[in-house]
């Protein structure tokens, strides 16, 4: 269980990227429920360091603050800045005895130098995506995804994705209820997958325009018990399928089969978590219709079944 998060700084962070971080992991939420992890920023030697908004930051720890750790977080740094091997050495060590490490956008290159992506899929920044699979050609570079989870290295697209990457640990770590204390906290969407795309060509659908499907997916959301196909959701939205399905990847990013399966799971999680309910009452009441398809979903998205998932996060059970 994830206890214990240190922040590796250098010249030039990137202070927002840095603050997900902090405001992800470092913050007393007990009040909430929620854990109260042991965090800190450490460096090669404590001191001040400067950051790409034209103010400087004050570390308190070494590098031996690394060796603690069961998360590091590297957020992104400033074109061409290069890590002292120091820095590089303590990331492969500690990722040699089993912590996990996670970037937010251009960290990864960071993790690239350290060699930690080698044979993995990753994903950083679009913008920076031909630039990671140049650089290191034996990392699986997946562009335009939102996070890439593989095993014990998480790494994340550019700025706010950062969120979605830490909210996601959350949720594997602690369960989908933490995460949404969190994502309330922070005022985002409890749950982006990884797989959505970065960037989408309306992120925010404008309320005068009658094909907007804001109020669709609120429908949706509403009714993910019944059965529903790109015909009928075109209809029901007056256009035809093919600009239904080609405007609705506009306005969310995803596909409409995806961006169901997503929300029917999230709220499965909700369910197993906050009821003594049979796993086929949960699928059919999530849309799933039976257990073996719930199951099949569930642990395609969360890489456990939905009895493990609780046995360990059900507060009914």
């Amino acid at each position: 269980m994830l206890s214990n998060v240190a922040v590796l700084a250098h010249h030039r962070i990137a202070p927002f990227e840095l603050g997900v971080l902090v405001e992800a992991f470092g913050y007393d939420r007990s009040e909430e429920g929620l854990p109260v992890l042991d965090f800190a920023v450490c460096a090669v030697e404590p001191g001040t360091y400067s950051t790409q908004g034209g103010f400087g930051i004050t570390v308190d720890h070494g590098l031996d603050r690394l060796a603690e750790a069961d998360l590091i977080g590297v957020p992104a740094f400033a074109d061409g800045t290069h890590l002292p091997d120091e820095a590089l050495d303590a990331l492969r060590a500690a990722h040699d005895r089993g912590a996990r490490v996670m970037s937010v956008c251009s960290g990864a290159f960071v993790l690239g130098e350290a060699g930690l992506l080698d044979g993995r899929r990753c994903t950083t920044h679009w913008r920076y995506t031909d630039e990671l699979a140049r650089r290191y050609p034996k990392a699986e570079v997946v562009p335009e995804v939102l996070y890439v989870d593989d095993g014990p290295i998480i790494t994340s697209a550019g700025t706010a994705a950062g969120i979605d990457a830490t909210l996601h640990l959350w949720r594997q770590e602690y369960g989908a209820a933490a995460a949404s204390k969190i994502a309330r906290r922070m005022v985002v969407p409890p749950q982006r997958e990884g797989g959505q795309a970065q960037f989408i060509t309306k992120p925010v659908p404008d309320c005068c325009d009658a094909e907007t499907l804001g109020p669709l997916l609120t429908w949706l959301d509403e009714h993910l018990d019944q059965p529903h196909t790109v015909d009928g959701l075109a209809r029901q939205a007056a256009m035809s399928a093919r600009t239904f399905a080609r405007r609705f990847r506009d306005e969310t990013g995803t596909t409409p089969h995806a961006w169901i399966t997503s929300r029917r799971v999230l709220r499965a999680e909700e369910l197993l978590e906050t009821t003594d309910r049979s796993i086929d009452w949960i699928a059919d009441e999530v849309g799933f219709g039976n257990a073996a398809t719930l199951r099949h979903h569930f642990t395609r998205a969360r890489s456990v079944s939905p009895q493990q998932y609780r046995r360990t996060f059900s507060a009914a059970v």
